[in-house]
This record gives C-alpha cells, sequence and structure tokens, in this order.
C-alpha cells in the first residue's frame, strides 16, 4: 500500500471531491484529494474515535495529530468552541484542504501547520487561508490530543513521532489515540507503558482499539 499521504509533497495528480462527516452531534461535507489519507471517505478508525471519545476541554489547547483533511481536528473545534484547537500533519496537501475546510464551516478557533516528521515546523509559501501557527504554538502545551496515527509508516516513525508529541501534553493532558487491532494496538500499548506514557484501553469497536495515554508523574 503507497504510503504517499505520509509525503509532505504527495505526487499523486490531483483529483478533488468530498467526503461527509456524519455524527450524533456535527455533519460536515469536507473536501478532500487524492494525495491525502482516505480521500473518498471518512475512515472507520477515524469515526470510532469520534464516536467514543469523551468529550475535550472546554477551554485550553487541544491537538489533533496526523490531522489529514481535518475531520478530527474540526470535530474537536465545534465541541470545545471555547478552545484553540491545532491539527499537524506532514502532507502539504492535506494541511491546505483542512484550512478550506474550517475556513467553508466558519471555525475560525482551529489552526492547522505543516510539520515534519520530527514535529518540527516546515516554511511554507505564503497563500490563502489563515495563516500558519507560529513555531512556539507547536511546543503546547496540549490540554488533549486525538489521533488516528499513521501505524503504516512504520514503528520507528510512529514511535519518534509519538514520543514527540505525547510530551508536549499538558502535566494534566490525555491523549486518545485509534489504532486497528490487527496492525497493532496491542503491542503499540505495551510500548506506551514501556516509554512511560501508561496507556488504557478505553473504547473497542469494528476491530479498533482506543487508547487514552497519560503523562507519567515527573
Amino acid at each position: 500500500m503507497a504510503q504517499h499521504y505520509f509525503d509532505s509533497d504527495p505526487d499523486a495528480a490531483s483529483r478533488p471531491s468530498t467526503a461527509d462527516l456524519v455524527l450524533p452531534d456535527l455533519h460536515l461535507r469536507l473536501n478532500t484529494d487524492r494525495g491525502v489519507f482516505s480521500p473518498d471517505k471518512v475512515d472507520l478508525g477515524t469515526r470510532v474515535l469520534l464516536e467514543t471519545v469523551p468529550a475535550p476541554p472546554a477551554g485550553g489547547r487541544l491537538l489533533d495529530l496526523g490531522c489529514g483533511y481535518g475531520p478530527v481536528a474540526l470535530t474537536m473545534a465545534s465541541r470545545a468552541p471555547g478552545a484553540t484547537v491545532l491539527g499537524v500533519d506532514v502532507n502539504s496537501r492535506a494541511v491546505g484542504l483542512a484550512r478550506r475546510n474550517a475556513s467553508d464551516h466558519g471555525m475560525d478557533n482551529v489552526r492547522f501547520a505543516v510539520v515534519s516528521p520530527e514535529g518540527e515546523p516546515v516554511p511554507e509559501p505564503d497563500g490563502e487561508g489563515a495563516p500558519a501557527p507560529l513555531a512556539g504554538d507547536l511546543l503546547g502545551p496540549f490540554d488533549a490530543l486525538w489521533s488516528n496515527p499513521p501505524i503504516r509508516v512504520g514503528k520507528g516513525v510512529l514511535h519518534a513521532m509519538l514520543r514527540t508529541w505525547l510530551g508536549r501534553l499538558s502535566p494534566e493532558g490525555v491523549a486518545h489515540l485509534v489504532v486497528q487491532r490487527h496492525l497493532g494496538s496491542d503491542s503499540l500499548q505495551k510500548w506506551l507503558d514501556a516509554e512511560g506514557l501508561p496507556a488504557e484501553r478505553v473504547a473497542s469497536r469494528a476491530g479498533f482499539r482506543v487508547l487514552a495515554v497519560r503523562r507519567s508523574g515527573d
């Protein structure tokens, strides 16, 4: 399976489309394109996450790690209008779509940034849409983190990414990750525990696990 959605500048020819995000509390039609994750529909793992995760904090800083075209970040922004939401992704095409989707739906409490796999800001050309967050905004601390992480990129890249971003949680912050069982949710939970990031399975549906992850006490 090609992993062009994890490329910073996917070479797949553009073919704009839309996907509907339908939740009990939210219905959004989102712009999508080739070269991003799950362009034809909001994938099942993301839906499982959004249908089972607890309500986000009403205020503070919230993070969508691996935001794609924005279904998770926009849900956070809708459910916590008093919070500041940040979505990050390595894929510049996905981030551009996420910004467009936020604008189309009038959500002004969410920003998006292109980042490197190491969590560093990537310079972007000036263009339409809201300006990218400042580099310091990427450091958090974040009061909640929601993610459907890119499991298929390999353990080395995945583990480094999770170490970076989970380390940017606030002391009371909680991350919720959705992972397919047959792609290693149980082994990822064991790895997180071994890293001093206590993880608890809080939901299981349709072959997916939702893990709640906290920082251990310093």
